[in-house]
């Protein structure tokens, strides 16, 4: 259990990856105040472990400054591809400050300075936002998510090909996001992260080749590495993302998930042994 009595307020409550930082926070003993967007989540997150839910939106600052009235620590990850997604970031870190809140942990991105990539540079503003309110801080850099392969996975044990919009020759690193959350929890109710950036990846460059390779060992069904040309209404911020995985791929150490977790990390292998027994078991 955490020594730490104040509240935290968690962006992304109801999602699919921040989501799981509800519940890492409430095993540690801790108060949190869950914000989503629509009142109708507000039951799901409450059944995470959190204490109270606030609705509110980023885009909507008073709707914001209400979710943070009372919390001394804050959770946040910016919505995938949100327009204006570095305004939102640095409104919200003023609106913090403002709160009185001593303490930022960001779920940015694994290399923010790719200027290219918007998704990637529109993180680096707000970490610099943060920096300069002098607030108490970590910034995780986590690579691709186990949990944005739960679909591709259905699909390959159906099809046997595991098709992405860029080549299958080019390497990744991947994590788990419950580990990107358990480092988040730590991060929130003690101190011994304190004004770290991590980059969070598990072990492993894994090319598609490799990665199909290993739902053929899991599944028991063969299965291969295609690439899949991106749609004709695919977005440009998209496309440039498809376009400098294709060429380099992304990939990080693992070693400050390994010292930020103080374990090993997950692998992708057990996460794929997991869709395999629950599919056993639905």
């Amino acid at each position: 259990m955490s020594g730490y009595s104040g509240k935290v307020l968690a962006v992304g409550a109801a999602g699919e990856f921040a989501g799981l930082v509800v519940p890492a926070l409430a095993k540690r003993g801790v108060r949190v105040r869950g914000l989503v967007r629509r009142e109708e989540q507000a039951a799901g997150v409450l059944s995470r472990g959190a204490e109270e839910v606030a609705v509110a939106d980023l885009t909507d600052r008073d709707s914001v400054r209400k979710a943070l009235a009372g919390v001394d620590r804050a959770f946040y990850i910016a919505p995938a591809f949100a327009r204006h997604e570095a305004d939102i970031g640095r409104a919200f870190v003023a609106d913090a400050v403002a709160a009185g809140v001593t303490r930022i942990v960001f779920s940015s991105v694994v290399h923010p300075v790719l200027s290219a990539l918007i998704n990637h540079a529109a993180k680096a503003p707000v970490e610099e936002a943060v920096l300069d309110a002098g607030l108490e801080f970590t910034f995780l850099h986590p690579v691709l998510y186990f949990q944005m392969l739960r679909r591709g996975w259905r699909s390959a044990v159906d099809t046997g090909v595991l098709a992405e919009p860029w080549s299958a020759d080019t390497r990744f690193s991947r994590v788990d996001y419950r580990d990107v959350a358990e480092v988040a929890a730590r991060a929130l109710s003690g101190d011994d992260l304190l004004s770290g950036t991590f980059d969070l990846a598990a072990p492993g460059e894994l090319s598609r080749h490799d990665v199909a390779a290993l739902i053929t060992e899991v599944a028991g069904r063969p299965v291969r590495a295609e690439r899949a040309e991106p749609g004709p209404g695919t977005p440009p911020p998209m496309r440039a993302m498809f376009e400098h995985y294709d060429r380099i791929g992304l990939t990080a150490n693992p070693l400050p998930l390994r010292a930020a977790l103080g374990r090993e990390p997950r692998s992708l292998r057990a996460y794929f042994e997991e869709l395999a027994q629950e599919e056993s078991q639905a």
